[in-house]
Formats: structure tokens, sequence, C-alpha cells
């Protein structure tokens, strides 16, 4: 069997990992690897070749994708579809897996739907959004270089009794900016999903204020565009001098943590294991274990934040 993985969309941390560990387990399954390159727009390039353990040498330690990635403008277009199925074709390729988000499983579903090639797909994506899925590739990494920054950070606003206000990327989840919080300890949260409360925040904070704070750290999900605002609120509302650090594409890239190794090859296993009896589902991780979803499963699922970290969080928003 020839098989075949591609990235596609945002990279992420620990892509490469599970590259790494495509290459090997195919061997050891007896299948034949091979790589896609520069995602959807490589696959309707015919960017393919076979995969070899030379090719995975030395990748493990590094983030983003050897193989590239990339968002098509192209697929959507049916005749280019066919292209992409003709390269496949050329190669003999059996089945795909696509590392993405639940846009890049929608392409794969539908090329299956015209072509009838298997795919698996892999959740990897900083913003952690999708749904019936708790753990995407990248998200701890991208944590953990929140968690520096947001250290490093702090020794200035100590040091000068500042306000920061640290914006975590997301897109329109705030899974990123309530997980930083909550475990970097900052006095302010705002995500797109939980409505917050200036008003008791400033009541608060001037308390504190008063009792012998002098310094702030808030951390606001760059899906509610308002980061610049909340800067300018601490300095006029609260009276404190602040700075507006956005993190950006640092927390895509980066060394890939342990959990993120571990957890990039489990996923590639389950997705190989399956990619004969069972095609075309999604490996999610929900409750401690791997399970297969169909996409319409997900796709018919509201994307929900934990409740219990919320809960945690709910101070930090103003709510009582």
């Amino acid at each position: 069997m020839n098989i075949a993985i591609l990235t596609s969309g945002g990279d992420s941390s620990g892509m490469n990992n599970a590259i790494k560990k495509f290459v090997e387990y195919s061997y050891e399954k007896g299948y034949t690897p091979y790589f896609i390159y520069r995602g959807l727009e490589g696959l309707i390039d015919g960017k393919i070749k076979k995969a070899t353990y030379k090719d995975v040498s030395g990748i493990i330690y590094r983030g983003g994708t050897i193989i590239k990635s990339s968002r098509s403008k192209r697929w959507y277009d049916k005749n280019y579809r066919k292209t992409a199925y003709e390269n496949l074709k050329k190669h003999n390729i059996d089945a795909l897996i696509i590392l993405g988000g639940d846009g890049s499983f929608r392409a794969l579903k539908v090329f299956y739907n015209e072509f009838k090639i298997p795919f698996m797909g892999i959740p990897a994506t900083i913003d952690n959004d999708i749904a019936l899925n708790e753990y995407s590739i990248g998200v701890d990494t991208a944590l953990n270089i929140i968690r520096e920054a947001v250290d490093d950070i702090r020794d200035t606003a100590s040091s000068f009794s500042r306000a920061f206000v640290i914006e975590t990327m997301g897109r329109e989840c705030g899974y990123l900016a309530l997980v930083s919080a909550i475990a970097n300890g900052a006095e302010m949260c705002l995500i797109p999903e939980v409505e917050f409360n200036l008003k008791n925040l400033k009541k608060r904070y001037l308390k504190e204020i008063k009792e012998g704070r002098d310094y702030f750290i808030a951390i606001v999900a760059e899906g509610l565009k308002i980061s610049a605002k909340i800067k300018e609120w601490f300095d006029s509302e609260i009276g404190f001098e602040s700075r507006l650090t956005v993190l950006g594409h640092i927390q895509r890239g980066g060394a890939p943590t342990v959990i993120e190794r571990l957890r990039a090859s489990e996923f590639i296993v389950n997705a190989l294991d399956n990619i004969e009896k069972t095609p075309n589902k999604i490996v999610t991780y929900y409750d401690d274990k791997f399970v297969l979803r169909d996409l319409e499963e997900i796709e018919n699922s509201t994307y929900r934040l934990d409740e219990k970290l919320l809960k945690l969080a709910y101070p930090l928003m103003g709510k009582e």
C-alpha cells in the first residue's frame, strides 16, 4: 500500500515529529510512504516524492514542517482536484494522511467523494478549535512559548510597575489565552467565548492597588481585536503606564515539547493502524484516549472550551 502525507494550512510545532513517525511506522507495517510537498497546492502541482529514512533524519527537534504547507484557492475548482487525482495515480498512491484543521479535512472529504481516495485526518493547529477533540498537534509547544514570553515580560512589568497586555493567537478561539492566563497567573483574561465586565475588573484592580499590587499581566485573545483598546484602558481607567505585546507567529514555531513529540507519534500510529480497515476518519484525542470520528460528527458538533477551566478564569474576566 502506498500512502502519502501532506500538511495543510497553518504550520504547528510537532508536525515534523508526525512526519518522522509516519515514515518509520509505514515501513514497519510494510507500507511505502510518500511526501506531498506544499500541501494541497503541491498535490495539484504534482510535488510528490517517495520518502526515505534519510529524509526524516535529524528533524525531530525542528518546528514547522519539512514538507511545507499552503492554503489553496485552486482546490475549490474541480478541474484542479482532478489534476491532483491524476498526480496521485501517477505514483500509485492508495491513501492520504493530512495534518491540519477542519478546513483541510473537508477538502479531503470532497476529494474522497469525487475520486474515492481514502484518507485519515490528524488535528494539527495551535488554535485547538476542532470540536470533539481536546488536543491538536502544536498546542503544547505554543502554550510553552507563551509561558516563556509571559515570564520574561513579568520581569519588566514588576520592575517598572507597568501593565502589560499580551495578545495570543487562536483566531476566534480563546483556548491559548484561557490556558495561558490560568497557568501564568495573569490578572486579566479576555476571550471571544465569554462576555467580560471591565467595570468589575476596574473596581477589583483599584482595590488591589491600594493593597499593594504594582503591576498587571493581561492576556487577550486576538479574536476580540481589542488589545490596543485594553492597553489604553489600563492607561486611562487604572492609571498604570501600559505596554502592548503581540506575540504573533512565534507561537507557531520552536522546538516541540516532550508532550508534543509523544502525541504526534501516537496520532500517526492510530491513523496508520486504521487506514485500511476504517478509513476516512479523523483521529481525535478526547477524554485521555484516541477516538476515530466521522468528519460529519465533528462538523455537527459545537466546539466548547472546558467548563472547569472557564470557571477558574471567570474572576479574570470580571464575572461575579
